[in-house]
């Protein structure tokens, strides 16, 4: 399906231009852990370059809300009733993934995922009063982002899709999961094809799609 912005034809999905849809390189993968991605209102306007969409339409077992104060959202408070519920988020109470366990429960797992800025996210959290009780979970990796079409506050910080892939590779390392390798391999792939295409018309001043200027380009 599709839809439309102004004149602009659009895909409902991944929210890109049509001529650009990026939906024919999800993965598609699904899991024991539900994912809750909570997307800043203005992560959400960022359509030709926000992860959360990818990361929302390549999990099965995930769920996307868009807002800043979820405190009353009946469907966010139903899975944190139902759920041994975690929230992506560098604390130093947060349970590190890298090198813990996450205790068994008869609860299935949610980790919750926050799609915005670091100060966005901070607004989040002062205003979801259901937020501020979830416990905290957080990684350790030597990976650097692959963002090259955007300037990240800090090297070591990655996208929403970026750290979602750690997360889903220590799970399978926990064995908590057991997502085939060849679809971790893939799991970036929307994202990267996204940087390509844009790295192509910063490439290419001429087209007319070009909304980049070419120093935003990180060498």
């Amino acid at each position: 399906m599709k839809t439309y912005y102004g004149d602009r034809e659009k895909c409902y999905k991944c929210y890109r231009p049509k001529s650009s849809c990026m939906c024919g390189h999800f993965e598609h993968i699904n899991t024991q852990t539900k994912f809750v991605i909570l997307m800043h209102p203005k992560e959400f306007k960022k359509v030709k370059n926000n992860t959360g969409h990818f990361t929302h339409q390549s999990l099965d077992n995930s769920e996307l809300f868009i807002g800043i104060d979820f405190t009353c959202n009946k469907r966010i408070n139903e899975i944190i009733a139902t759920h041994e519920s975690y929230i992506l988020f560098p604390s130093q109470n947060a349970l590190n993934l890298t090198t813990t366990y996450p205790k068994n429960s008869e609860k299935p797992m949610a980790i919750f995922l926050i799609d915005s800025t670091w100060a966005c996210t901070k607004k989040i959290f002062t205003q979801s009063e259901n937020l501020k009780k979830l416990k905290h979970m957080s990684f350790t990796t030597t990976k650097t982002s692959q963002y090259q079409i955007k300037i990240q506050p800090d090297e070591n910080y990655l996208s929403t899709i970026e750290s979602t892939l750690v997360v889903l590779e220590l799970l399978n390392k926990w064995e908590v999961e057991h997502v085939e390798q060849t679809a971790l391999h893939g799991f970036l792939r929307p994202f990267q094809k996204m940087i390509e295409y844009q790295q192509n018309l910063i490439a290419n001043p001429k087209s007319h799609a070009v909304r980049f200027k070419r120093n935003t380009l990180k060498s």
